[in-house]
């Protein structure tokens, strides 16, 4: 392209120098007034003076403007030989810039030949660079899988490891806890096997205490049966001693009909002799009905200071009719009504009156 624009500026520069070179020829009068041959014959004629002065006026303006013409023509070619040796002048600079221009556009193309040399050199490095590079990068990514699966494999392994570290502990937790519960259940189990024995040595001492109590209630009811069987003895003999007294009595009757004026009292005082031991004997024998009912009661703690009231309907022949509470604690009631059913059949005396009286009888239990 360079080399174009040189030959161009050659060829402008040429045409210019030919152009001036034309105009200066152009310019220049080739003709020349050939000399007239003059005679020898002399013709007069008058002159008229103010028509040369005329003409030779003429003549001058005319030589005057043809100088002036030429000077004005010399001048124009001075100018148009200044201005094409200006163009010149700058045709040459140009053609010097344009060898410059051009040594420089050679300089650089040569530059640019080895810079390009050089960046080809310098990509096919940066290509063998990248090369290796992408090598390198799918090695790592390969070593980076490969640790990542190693990562994964060993974030598994730790997870595994973890998770049975925590089974582990949750085990060992556990099994901790089951020995805790185990030494907690141990002394709970060793404290109920000691109250168990305190509660064993206390029933067995409540048991002795109730088996003395039993014994001595029934030693006390064999007592108060010896006691009843006597007053028994003792009744029929005070009956015997009654009837044989009542026989005496009849006989007598005759013959004391008159006698003491107070007979009606001394038979009222036996009438309230009567009444007495039918009321005593109905107590001795309340007394034994009860003896035998907190004998035959199962006696709670709970019932030590409490009070059941029994009524008790009796045959004949002392079996229990009925049984009902007529007052007091509702549990001793109940477990005194069972001591009743469980006894079933009371021993009765023989006076038909007593017999009578305490076949409907109250009774106060109260476990000691």
């Amino acid at each position: 392209m360079k080399n174009n624009n040189y030959s161009a500026a050659v060829i402008i520069s040429l045409l210019l120098h030919g152009l001036l070179l034309a105009a200066l020829l152009w310019g220049t009068d080739f003709t020349m007034d050939k000399p007239k041959t003059s005679g020898n014959t002399i013709k007069a004629v008058v002159v008229d003076p103010a028509l040369v002065n005329q003409q030779a006026k003429q003549i001058r303006q005319q030589r005057d403007a043809a100088k002036k013409a030429e000077q004005d023509r010399l001048k124009r070619l001075e100018q148009q030989a200044a201005a094409l040796e200006q163009q010149r002048q700058a045709e040459e600079n140009k053609l010097r810039q344009l060898k410059a221009d051009k040594l420089k556009a050679e300089k650089e193309a040569r530059a640019a030949e080895a810079e390009r040399k050089r960046v080809a050199a310098e990509q096919k490095k940066v290509a063998a660079a990248k090369r290796k590079a992408e090598e390198e990068k799918r090695k790592a990514d390969e070593a980076a899988r490969i640790s990542r699966e190693k990562a994964a494999k060993a974030e598994a392994e730790r997870k595994k490891q973890l998770a049975q570290q925590r089974k582990a502990e949750e085990a060992k937790r556990k099994a901790e806890e089951q020995k805790r519960q185990a030494e907690a259940a141990a002394r709970k189990a060793e404290e109920e096997r000691q109250a168990k024995l305190a509660a064993k040595k206390k029933a067995e001492e409540e048991a002795r205490k109730a088996e003395e109590e039993r014994n001595a209630k029934i030693a006390a009811r064999k007592k108060a049966e010896a006691e009843a069987r006597k007053a028994e003895a003792a009744r029929k003999e005070a009956e015997r001693k009654a009837a044989e007294a009542r026989e005496k009595q009849k006989q007598q009757e005759a013959a004391l009909n008159d006698m003491f004026a107070g007979l009606e009292a001394e038979t009222e005082q036996r009438g309230g002799a009567r009444g007495q031991f039918i009321n005593d004997e109905s107590q001795r024998y309340g007394a034994i009905f009860k003896q035998m009912i907190e004998q035959n009661l199962l006696v709670d703690q709970t019932f030590i200071g409490k009070e059941c009231v029994i009524r008790m309907r009796l045959s004949t022949n002392g079996l229990v009719l009925d049984a009902s509470n007529d007052g007091g604690d509702a549990a001793l009631c109940r477990a005194a009504k069972a001591a009743v059913v469980k006894v079933s059949q009371f021993p009765m005396p023989e006076d038909p009156a007593v017999i009578e009286k305490v076949r409907s009888i109250r009774l106060t239990v109260s476990p000691q």
